[in-house]
């Protein structure tokens, strides 16, 4: 029988992947997707100190151990594995085309890097995180995938399948720095979980992720092979507005097997990139029975209107 032996909660902002020499340049695309003179008009006074090139070294530098433990957490677990619950952001479908929950069972799902001549300065930067420089296929456990989405069916869950790409069409991020940044040597078989969370108005509630993840516990567990399964969140915690409060009622939710609360938390305060707050609500529902260790929590400020992201890694184990 298969076991959920691991789980891991990882961000994938930019921001982790970027030396603290870029961290302002990020910054600047904030405007554009914040309520930026707002946020600067009531930001705290001591905001400026977390903008120094000293604190950000000092965080950059957290972040990157932290990563590095994670990639040591994989090594030692050693899962045959990893079922990836992210979030597709106008990657594999259009966002005026995209399922609420999505699963892919084909033999292999592709990495398909784009123009960076497209892509903003920062983003050009940190973009060996994300993507290789030519196409690159990943491989997927085809056959749990199937099984899964044959489970979660008889759950009465409307999962859309999927074993192929459009043409152009690439995996998102939310998997691919998962494979580039946390088992950079050699990618173990996968399962992508596909979630709207980004795009309204059909972006699954807390409370219904929180659901999946143990109903993805229990189809694991069903699958007849003797193999060890990690389950990973990918994304999160809040952005492009960093949210302490927020961040801190998640962790602890998380830490304390809370899933009343986790599940309670309101649609509203899971938009943007905070929404990415519930993939790390379904990889709970499906690591429940494992307990969960912090291993970093960064507020990773990078303007003084307090726009950065909650930069957040942990372990199930």
């Amino acid at each position: 029988m298969a076991q959920i032996v691991l789980g891991i909660g990882t961000s994938h902002s930019t921001q982790c992947s970027l030396t603290p020499d870029w961290w302002d340049e990020q910054g600047k695309m904030d405007p554009k997707r914040t309520p930026y003179e707002t946020l600067l008009s009531n930001a705290p006074e001591w905001m400026p100190e977390q903008l120094t090139p000293e604190v950000w070294q000092k965080k950059y530098d957290e972040i990157q151990q932290s990563i590095a433990k994670l990639q040591d957490t994989i090594k030692t677990a050693a899962p045959d594995v990893m079922v990836i619950v992210g979030d597709d952001q106008d990657d594999i479908f259009p966002k005026d085309a995209m399922p609420m929950l999505a699963l892919f069972w084909g033999d292999e799902v592709w990495d398909i890097p784009g123009p960076v001549e497209n892509l903003s300065p920062s983003h050009r930067a940190g973009r060996w995180a994300i993507h290789a420089d030519e196409p690159e296929a990943y491989p997927v456990d085809s056959g749990l995938a199937l099984h899964m989405v044959k489970s979660l069916v008889e759950e009465n869950f409307d999962i859309m399948q999927l074993t192929k790409q459009a043409e152009g069409r690439s995996l998102g991020h939310a998997w691919t720095f998962v494979k580039r940044r946390l088992m950079p040597e050699k990618p173990i078989p996968m399962v992508p979980v596909l979630i709207n969370t980004y795009f309204p108005p059909n972006q699954p509630s807390a409370a219904r992720c929180y659901e999946l993840g143990r109903a993805i516990r229990r189809a694991v567990e069903s699958w007849p092979e003797d193999i060890r399964v990690a389950v990973v969140a990918s994304g999160g915690l809040s952005h492009f507005v960093v949210d302490e409060e927020l961040d801190d009622r998640i962790i602890r939710g998380l830490q304390n097997k809370d899933a009343e609360d986790l599940k309670s938390i309101p649609k509203d305060q899971l938009q943007a990139g905070n929404s990415e707050i519930l993939n790390w609500i379904t990889t709970a529902g499906a690591v429940e029975h494992l307990d969960m260790e912090l291993i970093s929590y960064t507020p990773a400020y990078r303007t003084r209107a307090g726009t950065g992201c909650g930069i957040t890694f942990a372990k199930w184990n």
